[in-house]
């Protein structure tokens, strides 16, 4: 993996998406941190970084897949970042329910049965998000070859939960919240 890419990709989190205080989460719970993804996956560098390490983390761990997709919305600015990056890889979204109008579709995008596929999400916590869209993946009928978060809560100890959904695939996280921690207090935020 280019290692600079990486590098500059955790010091945008750092940067843009790394806030200290006291917040309460999705989860329920109450943290001293917190972590809006968006911030960078949307920013114009951010974006094109997201694709780019996300791209060959995928080449890396040899998945092979077709297209990856996510539970929107976290995870739209990664699939359109890594498809766009690509050039061949396409993109699907999760809807956190079925459209109840049209065709009543819950996977927008690519929808070919069968295709190995990859889901993406932007910060995993409990793994519920990420969760949901392996379920609704494999009910489609796709083949989930890997899973990826771009940071990882690990106080919240969504891998394991994470780890059994997506099984027999591997789920990799590309950074954890410490690594952007630590990056956010190393540049003096």
């Amino acid at each position: 993996m280019s290692s600079s890419a990486r590098q500059e990709l955790l010091r945008v989190l750092a940067t843009k998406s790394f806030r200290l205080g006291e917040f309460k989460l999705s989860s329920g719970g109450t943290s001293d941190y917190y972590i809006d993804c968006r911030t960078t996956t949307l920013d114009a560098r951010g974006s094109q970084l997201t694709g780019q390490v996300f791209l060959e983390e995928i080449q890396k761990q040899g998945w092979n897949p077709q297209a990856l997709g996510g539970l929107t919305m976290g995870a739209d600015p990664i699939v359109v970042a890594v498809a766009v990056t690509s050039g061949a890889l396409h993109g699907f979204l999760v809807r956190k329910a079925e459209k109840q109008h049209g065709t009543g579709q819950r996977i927008e995008g690519f929808r070919e049965k069968g295709a190995r596929v990859v889901i993406v999400d932007d910060v995993c916590t409990t793994g519920a998000s990420t969760i949901s869209a392996i379920q609704a993946a494999r009910e489609f009928g796709f083949e989930v070859a890997g899973v990826m978060c771009l940071v990882e809560r690990e106080e919240a100890k969504g891998r394991g939960n994470v780890e059994t959904a997506a099984a027999p695939a591997p789920f990799v996280s590309l950074f954890t919240a410490n690594d952007v921690r630590k990056e956010h207090i190393a540049l003096g935020n």
